[in-house]
């Protein structure tokens, strides 16, 4: 059992409560074993696949670079042609994978299946009472994003300071904390705070193993937390994205009361999946957060994930517990770490 062993870490079969979140064009095979292979938790995303079985395919991809649990991400939003997703969660069971994370709508409707095969479902969500909801319809947990995070952060603008002591106060499942976490004070933070652990995105886009090209990588060591953009807050679905020249031109759209339709040409999923393939920063709208700002290199995953852990225990063993004092021991080690439960 290692220091900071909780009951998420035993629920899922990992050695750190640390999760690499389904990014889109992202959470591929590469990135997602290396997670895994350094004891966290990763997930493929599955609609970076065209087809249920593409994933299939990549489920197994990554089932041959490691022997360690991994899952995958299925987000559910709003379309006028939705995805099937029904197909990809069949092609989830079929391949063996035990551990889901939904985000977006609500999972009801697939939970049924998914727990019928034995799946865990961690659900992602930016409040309480969404997370309340999933607890009820029985999800296993739940990853909980604050104000700060990449994507999408809810409407309520919510920081993860006064989130995420709340929905520990509320909930009766584990929770892992996202948004605004890079490092081992991040992860020590989330567990006072009353989390089971962290979730990052950001952090592990800008790594080795992302498959995303290296000028992405060299923009976000470069930029600091205030190079982000809010946009499609007028249309009640606000996303956070890098700041470039697209996200300016959609917020003077929107301020000229611009609907999805005036600009759908410059948001596309396709032309952010183009900067990630070519470098071109300022080619379409791409996710990040905030936590840019904490981000100085382009370690590998097993680098990054050891060096959390590394910082959390020192933080734990020394600087906490020397503010309690010489008589305070391993017992104040062992209070801090059970704030996670």
């Amino acid at each position: 059992m290692t220091l900071f062993s909780n009951r998420f870490t035993q629920l899922f079969g990992i050695d750190h409560p640390v999760v690499q979140g389904g990014m889109q064009w992202v959470s591929k095979a590469e990135l997602v074993a290396a997670v895994a292979n350094a004891g966290a938790l990763g997930f493929l995303s599955a609609l970076t696949q065209p087809t249920p079985e593409a994933l299939a395919g990549e489920i197994r991809r990554c089932r041959a670079m490691t022997d360690k649990p991994f899952g995958v991400n299925l987000t559910m939003l709003p379309a006028i042609n939705p995805p099937p997703y029904a197909e990809y969660r069949d092609a989830i069971i079929s391949e063996g994978v035990k551990i889901v994370e939904t985000a977006g709508n609500r999972p009801a409707e697939h939970l049924p299946a998914l727990k019928a095969a034995g799946v865990k479902v961690i659900h992602k969500c930016t409040s309480v009472r969404h997370a309340l909801s999933a607890e009820r319809m029985g999800v296993d947990a739940i990853s909980i994003d604050g104000f700060e995070c990449a994507g999408h952060p809810g409407e309520d603008d919510i920081p993860g300071l006064v989130l995420v002591p709340a929905a520990a106060r509320a909930l009766r499942i584990p929770m892992v904390a996202s948004g605004g976490f890079a490092d081992g004070r991040g992860l020590v933070a989330a567990l006072a705070l009353g989390a089971d652990g962290i979730n990052m995105g950001t952090r592990f886009l800008c790594t080795a193993e992302a498959p995303v090209h290296e000028a992405v990588k060299a923009r976000i060591v470069a930029s600091d937390e205030r190079e982000t953009d809010l946009i499609f807050r007028s249309l009640r679905n606000t996303s956070r994205v890098s700041r470039n020249r697209v996200s300016a031109e959609v917020l003077e759209r929107e301020a000229a009361g611009a609907d999805f339709d005036q600009i759908r040409d410059l948001v596309s999923g396709q032309r952010g999946r183009k900067v990630y393939e070519t470098g071109d920063t300022d080619y379409g709208i791409w996710s990040v957060g905030m936590v840019q700002g904490l981000i100085d290199d382009v370690p590998t995953v097993a680098e990054l994930v050891g060096r959390i852990m590394g910082e959390a225990s020192d933080i734990v063993s020394s600087r906490l517990t020397g503010l309690l004092g010489d008589c305070a021991g391993d017992k104040a080690v062992a209070r801090v770490v059970a704030v996670s439960r």
